[in-house]
């Protein structure tokens, strides 16, 4: 069933968009493929990738780098502690230089005061060996938890001193050799010495190893010349050289020379020079002038050397190698300081590019990511505004167009930069200003082909008025009913290209020329479309609700009855009819046509109802369907609502038209017929009736005047007239004031032919 609700004013769609909408993609977005990716990820993963493979490789870099300097750093602190390493070896070695010398003495003290007398000369050396291994173990400690291997080493020395201490307690109680003592001695120097040769600058740093080789090979030196001032101390205390002094003596000279010449290989010329000039020092030359001469002594068996003289001297030259230990020492340390400083400023000032680099490459990353990002965004909003908004408007605009063709602006490109993006926003305003034009070139082609159908369709008109015109004259005249008949079908024929012609206007988008000043009835409307259709004997009118019609839209409300009659009528067997029901709804009415065709499927029902709902453009296709486009542009122009129906026997027409009603008096149609009651032209009479009260709807047909028209042609026996059931009905809508093609809108009486037999009463 129809139902004929107030059609909504058309809206644009695209207004009711949101402008940031999505476009829907043709498939599934995948977050593992690369080309699914939105922009700003690509663009952060552009940037992001290489900064984290500079980071990566700035770290690795770095690390390299602060490795290096902590390695030099605990370099210089090892080397740095070597102060305190030769502090304590230089006092242990004059430990144990005197107590080689004071064992013999120990060994022949007759009483227990006598011995403590000896031990009490060697207590200050003591004590100052332990002062030295208390600043050496206070300065240890951070660094033995630093480094593993040093560590190691440093507790093997500190082991070794710890047996020292033990061999001084039990000197006088335990009953120890002279080599047990003495070689505990030994262990705990040259465990100290390889405490010194400990640091380790790395491979690269080769002139660091030099630095470290020149102090421990002196430190070597110095160490071996010790163990000969105590041989030779001892022997001068003993008051003879044994066997082992004679073979041990030369053994100890020649590596002692075997040291200094390493080290002076590896030392700096200055060093070399200083060297040679401590060499000439007095002391140093007494010294090594009675070392001499022992040395030589001892081996041809001589007497041995005065035991404080020898002291006194070797004591001196003792220090002066001491001293001179001290400032190669001291010359490594800075040595290793200014390497560690240097590598600790370099490993900086490369940190700090490489952060500065990281941070303005970062810097100009997201400067440049931020521009291609926000360009491509304008030129996505731009595209997207163009595509949903613009670009419909203008076409809209451009199709509802019936005069002038109207400038359309085509908006700047956003973007206004000379790289590849802009060029792109200006291809796209390209594109843009393109469609417009092609649009504006085909609303301009659309006004000449419209205007060439409204100029044939006019011209048509007024041959297919004149042809009506003269067939009304033949048919005055005319009568053979045989011939009458023939006129009638020609007359037929005209009035379906007349209604051709309109359906060409309804194409152009012009509205029809004939108009009507006053209110019509609905039902004189139902049936002036019923006189336009072929078929007409069909059509039944059940039930017409009494409304009326405003004028300017019965025209083109006759010219929709009658597509929609014309379709029910050819799509259904002759034998059978087409009921029309009118009926009131709320300010307007519903009116259902009804046939028993073949009926339509539901994808059909659906098509059609589409076009119906939204009229389509003019094209090809409207040609072959022409009574559809006709029905869906008068129903839009008029806000009237239609809808086709699937029925048990066919197809229902159903739709809803909203118009204004007549609220105003009228006086019906009154004619009186002058012929008498066999005459078929009382059909077209009024029988006189009060006038409605005020404000009722009025029909000008009353439920009489419905059609009850003959099947074949009648002549009349007093007008010599033959009515045939189609000029009947057509001369009943003209009388109505409906669609008829008489603009003189004659008197809908017949005429009476020229001679008559006998006049009407």
């Amino acid at each position: 069933m129809g139902v004929g609700p107030e059609q909504a004013p058309g809206v644009s769609q695209h207004r009711r968009r949101r402008f940031d909408v999505r476009v829907v993609p043709h498939r599934r977005r995948s977050a593992l493929r690369l080309q699914d990716w939105r922009m700003r990820t690509k663009l952060a993963t552009v940037l992001v990738i290489p900064s984290v493979a500079f980071l990566v490789l700035a770290g690795v870099q770095t690390q390299s780098l602060v490795s290096r300097a902590n390695v030099l750093g605990d370099f210089a602190a090892q080397v740095g502690i070597g102060r305190e390493i030769t502090v304590l070896t230089h006092r242990l070695q004059l430990e144990r230089d005197r107590t080689a010398g004071e064992l013999p003495a120990l060994r022949d003290a007759a009483d227990e005061e006598a011995g403590e007398e000896r031990l009490a000369v060697l207590e200050p050396y003591r004590d100052a060996a332990d002062q030295a291994a208390a600043e050496l173990r206070a300065a240890a400690e951070p660094l033995a938890e630093a480094d593993a291997s040093w560590r190691d080493v440093y507790v093997v020395a500190s082991q070794a001193y710890q047996q020292v201490d033990y061999i001084r307690n039990t000197m006088t109680t335990v009953v120890l050799s002279d080599d047990t003592i003495i070689g505990n001695y030994h262990r705990a120097i040259d465990a100290l010495l390889n405490l010194l040769a400990q640091p380790t600058p790395g491979a690269d740093r080769p002139e660091l190893a030099d630095a470290v080789l020149r102090y421990v090979q002196f430190a070597r030196a110095k160490e071996l010349s010790s163990r000969v001032r105590a041989e030779l101390y001892s022997a001068a205390r003993a008051g003879s050289y044994d066997a082992e002094d004679a073979a041990q003596l030369p053994e100890l000279r020649a590596r002692q020379l075997t040291a200094l010449g390493a080290f002076r290989i590896a030392a700096t010329n200055a060093q070399v020079t200083r060297y040679d000039e401590m060499s000439l020092d007095p002391a140093f030359v007494a010294a090594s002038r009675m070392e001499e001469q022992a040395l030589a002594q001892g081996v041809s068996g001589s007497a041995v050397l005065d035991a404080e003289q020898w002291w006194t001297a070797s004591e001196a030259r003792h220090e002066l190698l001491q001293r001179f230990e001290a400032s190669v020492l001291a010359a490594s340390a800075r040595q290793a300081d200014d390497a560690s400083d240097t590598q600790l400023r370099e490993t900086l000032l490369v940190v700090g590019v490489i952060i500065t680099v990281l941070l303005v490459a970062v810097l100009i990353s997201v400067l440049i990511g931020r521009s291609l990002a926000r360009s491509i965004r304008l030129l996505r909003s731009q595209a997207l505004r163009i595509a949903q908004i613009e670009l419909p408007e203008a076409l809209a605009r451009l199709r509802s167009v019936s005069g002038g063709v109207p400038p359309i602006d085509v908006s700047p490109a956003v973007v206004r930069s000379l790289d590849e993006i802009g060029e792109l926003a200006e291809a796209f305003v390209a594109v843009h200003r393109s469609a417009v034009g092609v649009a504006v070139d085909q609303a301009n082609m659309r006004r000449n082909v419209n205007a060439m159908f409204v100029n044939l369709a006019r011209r048509s008109q007024v041959l297919v008025e004149r042809q009506l015109e003269l067939l009304d004259d033949l048919e005055r005249e005319e009568g053979d009913p045989e011939q009458l008949e023939n006129l009638f079908k020609l007359d037929h024929l005209a009035a379906r290209m007349r209604r051709n012609d309109e359906s060409l206007l309804v194409l152009a988008g012009t509205e029809s020329t004939r108009r009507w000043n006053r209110p019509i009835g609905l039902s004189a409307v139902l049936l002036a479309a019923s006189a336009e259709i072929e078929q007409y004997q069909r059509v039944r009118h059940e039930a017409v609700a009494d409304l009326h019609v405003v004028g300017h839209a019965v025209g083109e409300l006759v010219h929709l009855l009658a597509e929609l009659l014309e379709n029910a009528t050819a799509f259904s067997r002759p034998d059978t009819i087409v009921q029309v029901m009118a009926r009131v709804e709320g300010p307007g009415a519903v009116i259902e046509i009804a046939d028993q065709g073949l009926g339509m499927s539901a994808t059909a029902l659906a098509e059609a109802n589409a076009v119906l709902a939204a009229p389509p453009a003019a094209d090809v296709a409207t040609v072959e369907r022409m009574g559809l486009f006709v029905v869906s542009h008068l129903a839009a122009r008029h806000g009237i609502e239609v809808r086709l129906h699937g029925g048990a026997g066919g197809l229902v027409a159903g739709y809803g038209c909203r118009v204004r009603c007549s609220r105003r008096h009228h006086r019906r149609a009154w004619t009186r017929c002058r012929h008498r009651a066999g005459c078929p032209s009382r059909h077209l009479a009024r029988s006189r009736s009060p006038p409605p009260t005020r404000g009722r709807r009025i029909c000008r047909w009353p439920d009489a005047v419905r059609p009850r028209y003959p099947a074949r042609p009648i002549r009349c026996r007093y007008a010599r007239r033959t009515y045939s059931p189609r000029r009947w009905h057509r001369r009943a809508a003209v009388a109505a004031g409906g669609r008829g093609r008489d603009r003189r809108r004659r008197s809908p009486r017949p005429v009476p032919a020229r001679r008559h037999r006998r006049p009407c009463r």
